[in-house]
């Protein structure tokens, strides 16, 4: 699946011009975020990666980290939305 229709599946799915996110869900969503084993998996795989080592299955383990982030950072750019429009004016 090409990266533009991830993409654009992901955005039907959650739908960023709906502020339909209660406060505390919007507040955990925000708190989600990869563990550091993970973390140090992708700058593992990042290093290789510049390096033009990466195999097959690592090019793939690679791109799956980054669909999870892409799919992260768009339910929290939904979160972050809903928490600031339910801010109210001062």
């Amino acid at each position: 699946m090409s990266f533009k229709t991830y993409s654009a599946i992901w955005k039907r799915i959650l739908r960023p011009e709906r502020n339909n996110l209660r406060p505390e869900l919007a507040k955990e969503i925000l708190k989600l975020k990869f563990p550091r084993g993970d973390v140090d998996r992708m700058n593992e795989l990042a290093a290789k990666a510049r390096e033009g080592s990466l195999t097959k299955a690592e090019q793939l383990e690679l791109e799956e980290y980054e669909d999870v982030g892409f799919a992260l950072s768009l339910m929290q750019a939904k979160a972050r939305a809903a928490l600031k429009q339910r801010v109210p004016a001062a």
